[in-house]
């Protein structure tokens, strides 16, 4: 057992990395929100968190981070160590080429810093979907399978269980790569865990949204996994929403936005940019309290909002539940001083962590 400097005893030692939207506040631009995700990844950096993966989303008013390959660059060059990497790149939104070169170019810019996280969901509603593709066809992704073992050999990430088409075996990526990014397969479903399993990839389960499957998509990961060149083992990672305060009831506070933004997703109410903690409050407060209550039991928003010392027990106590290999905790909130003030605090008693921060 692992003691974290607060005195928290800690039953794992796994790494933590950072998921980031870039949210856009209320009375934000799309200027301010980048600059927010661009601090986030230079605090996460002089914390020790392993990563920093920025998510890709479509017309949606209160998420900034719209092309991952390009927001990637920035802060790769914004940074110094930490890794970073798309959480993730949506494929059937892309040619399988133009995402392989994206990411090749990004790897011989930051050889060895860069990951290439992959989903197959749009990101997006099927119009913005559409428009992206520039066709209706293949928005139930069935080739995605396909698609994400062409982009593998690609960039020259050996499987050796699937082939790839024959133009992917004829293409690379880039004309004289040295290294390549590190490859996860991301998701929501047992089809992604079972899939990421069989190609023998790192798998990244979205519990941040997710809820009820993750232990589910977990052991289904483990139960389809077959070694490969890539990987000899299972590599699971578990992402989480956090945000932490002084009290319980200041970290709910903070964590009413969230709630705002995901009752809205859910339900098909307008979407806006992040509302106050103050706003979110006076919002809520219109609901029906019984059906409020059921709803937020399942979709919570923020699902770890309490003090830091009770934070990093319930991440220790989904890590050892899940058995996850590493934690990529996530966080929306109207200041990016309380994001900040989240992986300032967590990593104070995480073990492995803080020991670079100014």
């Amino acid at each position: 057992m692992t003691t974290a400097r607060s005195g928290v005893a800690l039953d794992v030692t796994i790494p933590l990395s950072v998921l980031d939207t870039a949210p856009l506040s209320a009375g934000q631009t799309s200027a301010d929100a980048l600059a927010a995700t661009t601090r986030l990844a230079r605090a996460a950096d002089a914390l020790g968190y392993r990563r920093f993966w920025v998510a890709e989303h479509h017309a949606m008013p209160m998420v900034a981070s719209t092309s991952p390959g390009v927001l990637l660059a920035h802060l790769a060059a914004a940074t110094v160590s930490i890794r970073v990497g798309s959480g993730g790149v949506m494929l059937p939104n892309h040619p399988a080429l133009v995402v392989a070169e994206q990411f090749a170019m990004l790897e011989a810019l930051h050889p060895g810093r860069v990951d290439l996280g992959i989903g197959r969901a749009p990101g997006a509603d099927p119009a913005t979907a559409a428009a992206l593709r520039r066709t209706v066809d293949g928005l139930g992704a069935e080739d995605f399978p396909a698609e994400l073992v062409d982009v593998l050999a690609m960039l020259g990430v050996p499987l050796g269980s699937v082939a790839p088409s024959a133009a992917a075996r004829r293409l690379t990526a880039t004309p004289a790569a040295t290294s390549s990014p590190e490859p996860w397969l991301l998701g929501s479903s047992l089809f992604s865990a079972q899939l990421a399993g069989e190609l023998g990839l790192p798998y990244s389960y979205a519990h941040h949204f997710a809820t009820g499957r993750t232990a589910q998509a977990a052991q289904t990961y483990r139960d389809a996994f077959r070694p490969s060149p890539l990987l000899a083992e299972p590599r699971l990672m578990v992402s989480v929403s956090v945000l932490v305060a002084d009290t319980e009831e200041e970290a709910q506070h903070l964590a009413g936005p969230s709630r705002v933004m995901t009752l809205a997703l859910r339900t098909g109410r307008p979407l806006a940019p992040v509302v106050t903690p103050d706003e979110a409050a006076r919002m809520l407060a219109g609901l029906d309290p019984r059906a409020a209550e059921e709803f937020f039991a399942q979709s919570p928003g923020t699902q770890v909002a309490t003090t830091p010392d009770r934070a990093v027990e319930e991440l220790a106590a989904l890590a050892t539940r899940t058995g996850a290999d590493e934690l990529m905790v996530t966080g929306t909130a109207y200041d990016v001083a309380d994001r900040e003030r989240t992986l300032t605090e967590l990593a104070a008693r995480w073990p492995g962590l803080g020991s670079t921060a100014a």
